[in-house]
């Protein structure tokens, strides 16, 4: 029996390394796929400019994130098709707080009139046309007042392959949404019904992308990070960690970071402390500082960068206080108990 107990013991032991090192190659290999960090070319080719006015633009990062201090992440979705660097179909900012375990996500509207460095003032969505995720990343960071260290950037195809590795997103759809577009020949139509459903990658596609109501790309940021955070948690999920391996494999073709290797697992093991149900979720420039413009023919939204920067410092401020407060009553209340 003792033999027998010894050999199981081996045997299981042999088995959690096994799996252990194969999760661990996988995530290595990962990550040494995506990241440019590592060596790999950018999948981002910039437009060919004629004009002689253009000037090159330094697009290098700001300080190194020493794991301590807030950190704030880029999440670009192109409309690329996987053919064409094209322009970013969504523009959103994860912040985290790695002292309090809080995060926001800012989703900013894509027509916002900014100053895209070296190219002047144009529609947010062009900076990525113009120099990719690092001109992106330095346009929004200009815009918000905040360090911008990171960024993740991914495609259609990408978003299809992501959504569909976890298993898909129940949701519930809020109205019936029809588009249709000869331009893309069809492929990303969208056609969804006003019911609660389970999502696969390309019904999921549709429904983020929607913006054609009322309220245009207001609503559509809204549905955007609501799909976010909805994703956040499933990815969390145990079934979702189970398959781990099988979604990185998935995916990788279709997504770049200026991550390295060490940065994405020590924020990965970040977002995993963070409730996903706690997130703060913010439209950027928020209503209230947004204005209609029409500059040279085109409808933009026009905001006042000094207070949009004074906006987003008390953002944070007040995420601050609130997980200040949370823990002395956290504290309190286990005083309190006998």
């Amino acid at each position: 029996m003792r033999k027998f107990l010894k050999w199981l013991g081996i045997s299981v032991a042999a088995v959690v390394l096994i799996v252990g090192g194969y999760y661990a190659y996988s995530i290595y290999h990962f990550t040494n796929q995506i990241s440019v960090a590592s060596g790999q070319d950018s999948k981002f080719k910039p437009q060919t400019e004629s004009q002689a006015n253009v000037q090159p633009v330094d697009v290098s990062l700001p300080p190194e994130w020493d794991g301590t201090e807030r950190v704030n992440i880029l999440l670009l979705g192109g409309d690329s098709r996987g053919e064409d660097s094209g322009r970013s179909d969504s523009v959103m900012v994860a912040s985290v707080d790695p002292v309090t375990k809080k995060a926001t996500l800012m989703s900013i509207l894509r027509d916002t009139y900014v100053d895209i460095p070296g190219h002047g003032k144009s529609r947010l969505n062009a900076a990525f046309s113009y120099g990719g995720p690092d001109l992106t990343r330095q346009t929004v960071s200009n815009l918000l007042g905040i360090p911008i260290q990171y960024y993740v950037y991914t495609d259609f195809n990408g978003f299809i392959a992501l959504v569909d590795s976890v298993g898909g997103i129940d949701l519930e759809v809020e109205k019936d949404m029809h588009y249709t577009s000869k331009a893309d020949k069809h492929q990303f139509d969208i056609d969804l019904k006003k019911r609660m459903q389970h999502m696969d990658g390309k019904t999921a596609l549709q429904y983020v992308r929607f913006r054609h109501d009322a309220t245009s790309d207001f609503t559509r940021t809204e549905r955007q990070r609501k799909f976010i955070t909805e994703l956040g948690g499933k990815i969390q999920s145990t079934s979702s960690l189970i398959k781990l391996p099988s979604i990185l494999n998935s995916i990788s073709p279709y997504i770049e970071t200026n991550l390295s290797t060490t940065e994405m697992l020590q924020l990965a093991s970040l977002g995993f402390n963070i409730d996903a149900k706690t997130i703060s979720k913010q439209q950027i420039p928020p209503n209230e500082l947004v204005r209609g413009e029409t500059i040279k023919g085109a409808q933009v939204l026009g905001v006042d960068e000094r207070k949009l920067k004074r906006f987003i410092q008390n953002l944070f401020e007040q995420e601050n206080k609130s997980a200040t407060t949370t823990t002395a009553d956290s504290a309190t209340t286990r005083n309190d108990t006998p």
